[in-house]
This record gives structure tokens, sequence and C-alpha cells, in this order.
């Protein structure tokens, strides 16, 4: 299992011109390769007059599955550049179609290389990319005079709070990446002289998301 890994939390789509030529970049996040499949098949019923629509998607945690395709492009030209992006950029579950509209003119290899390399890129720019931490939830019970100690150690790591409880004492559950758990809890420990007690439930995936952090059940 990954501590963390990048990935496309939702696609987006971007055009780039060359030579007259229209190149549209759709991606979108996949979860396996049926998926990819099924959204390829979708883009090319959604541009059934263009030119070409070249695909490459990568899947698993350690890109297992792999696929491109040139779709009438010289051999090379379009869908294995695409997929050297999607893994120099080292992105996970994804996959990428890009259409093209032929503008009249004659891009030769390397121009293909390039349109296509490039307007993959703008895709993902044009996409929300997170990257995902593989991490446990802690549960931290304390009395009040170990509070400040126990925030400053989770501000300090940028650990945030996912929800607090105020009786007579204080309950407080975190999301601690992976290979920070032992460290921060060792922290907490000292800081408190261990009169907190820790208590670490599921593990997860979690990332930030628009200021907000979500949790995946990866």
């Amino acid at each position: 299992m990954l501590s963390q890994y990048k990935t496309v939390y939702c696609g987006g789509e971007a055009e780039i011109i060359e030579k007259k030529s229209r190149f549209i970049a759709t991606v979108q996040p996949v979860k396996s390769e049926e998926e990819a499949l099924v959204f390829i098949e979708s883009l090319r019923k959604k541009y059934w007059n263009a030119t070409h629509n070249c695909f490459a998607y990568v899947i698993g945690e350690h890109f297992q599955v792999q696929r491109c395709s040139d779709d009438g492009e010289p051999g090379g030209t379009a869908g294995k550049p695409m997929l050297d992006v999607l893994l120099g950029e080292e992105i996970h579950d994804v996959a990428v179609v890009v259409t093209r509209y032929f503008g009249g003119t004659l891009l030769g290899t390397g121009g293909l290389v390039r349109a296509y390399s490039s307007s993959t890129k703008e895709g993902l720019l044009s996409s929300k990319v997170i990257t995902k931490m593989h991490g446990q939830k802690l549960t931290v019970r304390t009395d009040y005079t170990g509070l400040g100690k126990i925030q400053y150690i989770l501000g300090q790591r940028g650990i945030r709070i996912l929800d607090s409880v105020y009786t007579d004492k204080v309950e407080l559950e975190v999301l601690i990446p992976e290979a920070e758990i032992g460290t921060v809890m060792s922290e907490i420990r000292e800081g408190t002289n261990g009169q907190a007690i820790m208590e670490l439930s599921e593990e997860c995936y979690f990332a930030e998301v628009d200021g907000e952090m979500q949790i995946f059940e990866d």
C-alpha cells in the first residue's frame, strides 16, 4: 500500500491549436480498465466526426495497467507521448482522450508528439489533481490542561482536527499520515506527561480538497 500518491479528483478539458488543427484533451479519473474503456467510447461518440480520438490511461498502485492508442496517427506520435506525460507526472488511476480535428496542415512526427504531449498537460492542468495520503484516525482524550500542548503539536505538523467533543474531558479525532503516527503519538505522550489516552482506529486515504479534508475508501 502506497503511503501517498497523486490522482485526479475531478477531470477537466483543455484545447490547443497547432497549425489550425484542434487538439481537445479530456481527462477523467478511472478505477478500472472497464471504466477507462467506457470513458473512451463516450468520447468517441461525442466527437464522432473528429479525425482522431487518441487515448492513454494508467491504473493501479504501481501503474500495472498501461494502455495507449494512436488511433490512426503515425505510430508513436500520439498515444505514447500522452502515456509518457501521465507516467512522468506520476498520476495514478486516470484516463485521457485527445481529440484531433485536422486543420489541413501536416505537423510532422515531432509536431504531433509535441501537440499530443502539450494537450495532455493542459488537460491535467484543467483538472483537479490531489495527493492522497495513507494514514489512520487517532482519538485523543485529555483533560483541559493538556489540550493546549496537543493543539500545538498537531498545529506544528499541519495535522487537522476532524472532530472535538468537550465535556469534563476533551476528545479529539485527527487523521495522521502513516509515516508520522509513531512520532506524533510519542510527542503527545511526552507533552502531556503520559496523561493523554490515545486510540488508533480505521486506516484510510485522505487528501485536502478545496480547503476541506476528504476521506476516501481506497
